[in-house]
């Protein structure tokens, strides 16, 4: 087993200052957000709980203080816009970014393998603002949002123009292509945290891309994101069926 985690409160404590701009209150919350899945499974007499609830609770108060924040930050745009560019920061990619920027990588407690899953970082990151929110409130939440995750570590020009919805651009592609395409729910199982979903992503029947997630929408994107990479690499799919030049 591979465990980057911080053995001594105090130590956890300092890190977090760091990331924060304050000392936490509840030190539990925080290792809370830090404790994969992956460590809770391994020992079933285990009563510490993963970060699976803290991550949805993170998930609603981060969509809902982004949403605020561009309907306030574009006034003249339409709410098609307004739910594009909040889907973007939200988005798996950018909070596994902006969680490996702030140091997550030393502070999650996971087994090895967890380390691979794409979306491991983002999800703890939601944790984290989970805990904040439990710990200090609604405004200091709010504060940590607007001023780390959207002040320092997002660039909404850069962002603007990146495409993030791999689904819709995974469905674009296989119809220029003449490819059928599915997203089939593979699996579907209730745990400590509430549902998971597992979506699988099969073109012409045959599985590319699976992922797991606290909601079906997001098993998808995961999984449309993955198979896309892999088309772009040419590693799960024949030599004729990569995306249009135009599009990598």
């Amino acid at each position: 087993m591979i465990k980057h985690w911080l053995s001594s409160d105090k130590k956890l404590s300092a890190a977090l200052k760091t990331i924060l701009g304050f000392y936490p209150g509840n030190i539990a919350l925080y290792q809370m957000a830090f404790r994969h899945k992956s460590m809770v499974k391994k020992n079933e007499a285990n009563t510490q709980p993963s970060n699976e609830r803290l991550e949805f609770l993170g998930d609603a108060i981060l969509g809902a203080v982004v949403a605020e924040y561009m309907f306030r930050q574009f006034p003249y745009k339409d709410e098609g816009f307004l739910t594009k560019m909040r889907s973007k920061v939200v988005s798996r990619h950018h909070l596994n970014s902006i969680a490996l920027k702030m140091g997550f990588e030393d502070l999650l407690n996971c087994e090895g393998a967890a380390k691979g899953e794409t979306s491991i970082y983002g999800n703890a990151l939601e944790a984290f603002i989970g805990s904040i929110f439990l710990d200090k409130g609604i405004t200091v939440t709010r504060k940590f949002i607007l001023k780390r995750l959207l002040g320092v570590y997002t660039d909404m020009q850069e962002l603007e123009n990146k495409e993030t919805d791999f689904k819709s651009k995974l469905i674009h592609w296989a119809q220029k292509e003449k490819q059928s395409i599915e997203f089939r729910v593979l699996n579907e199982q209730a745990g400590k945290g509430g549902r998971n979903f597992s979506v699988g992503v099969l073109i012409n029947n045959v599985l590319h891309g699976q992922a797991t997630g606290i909601s079906k929408k997001r098993a998808e994107q995961l999984a449309a994101e993955k198979t896309w990479q892999a088309i772009e690499e040419n590693k799960d799919m024949p030599a004729d069926n990569k995306p249009p030049a135009g599009q990598q």
